[in-house]
């Protein structure tokens, strides 16, 4: 099973109110499991960044509302892609995966208005796992945010200063299969073995067959003379006897 860990930044709280994704950061799970492939966008908004975003995630000084010079190592969205130009090989990553999203209704809202204005594709909301509802569901009435869950679940946040996309996504991956489970959550006992058949294809539906050759008996000698004076001291109306038993 694949599924899309998946975190956006973002200029404000409302696309239809003129408000952008600056940055998508993905990361792949198959059967719970990271596979080490990512996904990572900066995005120019086309316009300016408000302050209380930039305090938010630091990006974007280039173009804050009210303009301040750019800090070092800040990262700058002037002279990156806008999203018709990247939406497509979004798309293209996700596939059609499940995409664990913590407070999925903000990203998703944001991520098919982006894909509306593009003319492409919406992302179905069925599609979503919502860590931030499964958390709450499994932790009535605790903090349940990102920082709330890795205290809880003893994982090292201390490089998230400031939100980013891409290292916000490698910790709700964790965060996700401490949710779920641990990290192997689909681990069960099988019912029965499975074989491979000539071709090397696992199968399952081998069923056991009798042994070609008897395994030799493991009763000693003194072992099943016992057992048979205890018979004899039961009468000819032991059911043993009737049955027709004989010790293996």
């Amino acid at each position: 099973m694949r599924e899309i860990v998946l975190d956006t930044e973002t200029t404000g709280f409302d696309p239809e109110g003129g408000d952008r994704i600056v940055e998508i950061g993905c990361l792949e799970l198959l059967n719970h499991m990271p596979t080490g492939k990512t996904y990572h966008q900066y995005i120019n908004p086309e316009r300016m960044m408000p302050q209380g975003a930039f305090e938010v995630h630091g990006i974007g000084p280039d173009i804050l509302v009210p303009p301040q010079p750019p800090k070092p190592g800040a990262v700058m969205l002037l002279d990156k892609p806008v999203f018709k130009k990247v939406g497509q090989a979004f798309l293209d990553f996700v596939g059609d995966a499940k995409l664990v999203i913590h407070n999925a209704a903000f990203d998703m809202k944001f991520l098919n208005a982006e894909l509306k204005w593009m003319g492409l594709p919406q992302l179905p909301w069925e599609r979503a796992v919502d860590t931030l509802a499964i958390a709450r569901k499994k932790f009535p009435g605790s903090p349940a945010s990102l920082d709330a869950l890795c205290r809880r679940f003893g994982i090292d946040n201390t490089s998230r200063t400031l939100h980013g996309a891409l290292l916000d996504s490698e910790i709700l991956a964790e965060v996700y299969l401490e949710l779920i489970g641990g990290r192997q959550p689909d681990l069960v006992l099988a019912s029965g073995p499975s074989k491979s058949n000539v071709s090397g294809v696992v199968s399952d539906e081998w069923r056991p067959t009798a042994r070609p050759t008897p395994m030799p008996s493991r009763l000693s000698a003194e072992e099943k003379a016992a057992h048979d004076a205890f018979v004899e001291k039961m009468g000819e109306g032991a059911l043993w006897k009737k049955l027709g038993g004989a010790p293996t």
